[in-house]
């Protein structure tokens, strides 16, 4: 059997080179990866910005204050304060944190959704992230270090 000029070019021609990381790229990884965690959490009546808090308060080394947590939060998700504010609210009425004296405090209601949802997304999670040589991912996350500091720099300078 022969083959035509342009299967065997096809055949020996090298790869693509993959397209530089631009905000573009960033983004969208970011939302794909972000759409699959709110799916999950929906499930559970929960939302990203109430994750964010919760998390925020379970691997806290000592209880945190209402203004502890929203500064944490706020270092996270860069969102406004009477925003985070709202979400404490909301995890207080749902019973996933509770007010102890000046500081909150995650339930066993708030670590058993955490744990459920991190047990929901670990597979999703080691799907995603499987099988990218270390080197790209240590590549990867000095490019995301280097960007999340420009852009908390360029942040702090737009609302100094």
């Amino acid at each position: 059997m022969t083959t035509t000029g342009s299967t065997a070019a096809a055949s020996t021609a090298a790869p693509a080179p993959a397209p530089a990381a631009t905000a573009r790229e960033l983004g969208l990884a970011h939302y794909a990866a972000r759409g699959v965690l709110e799916y999950v959490l929906a499930r559970h009546g929960a939302t990203f910005a109430q994750q964010i808090a919760l998390r925020a308060a379970i691997s806290a080394d000592a209880p945190q204050t209402p203004d502890g947590l929203v500064a944490q939060v706020q270092g996270s998700l860069k969102a406004d304060p009477a925003g985070i504010r709202s979400v404490l609210d909301e995890l207080l009425a749902k019973e996933l944190l509770v007010a102890d004296g000046e500081h909150l405090r995650p339930t066993e209601a708030g670590r058993e959704l955490h744990a459920a949802v991190a047990a929901e997304t670990a597979p999703i999670s080691a799907r995603v992230w499987g099988g990218i040589p270390a080197e790209d991912l240590a590549a990867a996350g000095r490019v995301l270090a280097l960007v999340t500091e420009r852009a908390d720099a360029e942040l702090a300078a737009l609302t100094a």
